[in-house]
Formats: structure tokens, C-alpha cells, sequence
């Protein structure tokens, strides 16, 4: 299983329809995110550019981008960006990766 973190803008109509009837839209997403396969978990409502900051994990990259499709499909956001995470573990094993490429690689020089 695989983190990603999604962030998005609801359009104006979303914002509208939450402030006339306000819903639970975290049992929304869980709801999704568990079809899928995968496991929210945490949902944040923000300030600034974004309106809304997801951390989940699901099996893989397809399923991950199959998630912000639906997501995207329904309309409920004017922009959005998905992010896929490592834990520390995996940034580890990649810097580890990553000792053996450094041999190997020429910077440009001047």
C-alpha cells in the first residue's frame, strides 16, 4: 500500500451547497476511498489556496489516480493536485538507492 496526500479547491457551487446544507463530507470520502481499496486517514478543511487536505492510502498508483478521477468526475472541485508520500523507512531505502547512482552520474560542469 502506497500514501498519496490530495489537496484540493471546491468550486463555488460545492462551497454553496455545504454552507445551505451542511454535510459530513469526510464519511464521503472514506466512503470512496475504502471502495477503492485503500484507507482515509485524515481529512482536513483549510485556509489559504486549498479548501482541503486528504491523507490516504491505497494499493497503488493506478488506484490512486483512478480515486482523484472519480473524485474529479463528480465536479465537486474547481482544482485539485495529488501527491504521492514515502514514509521515512522508504526515503531511507531510497537514499540508500541512491549512494550506488551517485558513482555514476557526471554534473554539468562549466
Amino acid at each position: 500500500m502506497a500514501y498519496y496526500m490530495f489537496q484540493g479547491r471546491y468550486s463555488v457551487e460545492s462551497i454553496q451547497a455545504m454552507v445551505k446544507n451542511p454535510q459530513d463530507r469526510e464519511k464521503a470520502a472514506k466512503d470512496l476511498i475504502e471502495s477503492m481499496g485503500g484507507k482515509l486517514h485524515s481529512m482536513f478543511f483549510a485556509f489559504g489556496s486549498e479548501d482541503i487536505v486528504v491523507i490516504i492510502e491505497v494499493p497503488d498508483d493506478k488506484t490512486a489516480a483512478a480515486t482523484a478521477l472519480a473524485v474529479a468526475a463528480g465536479g465537486a472541485f474547481s482544482a485539485g493536485a495529488t501527491t504521492k508520500l514515502m514514509t521515512s523507512a522508504e526515503a531511507m531505502d531510497a537514499m540508500s538507492h541512491a549512494q550506488k547512482a551517485v558513482a555514476a552520474y557526471t554534473p554539468p560542469t562549466g
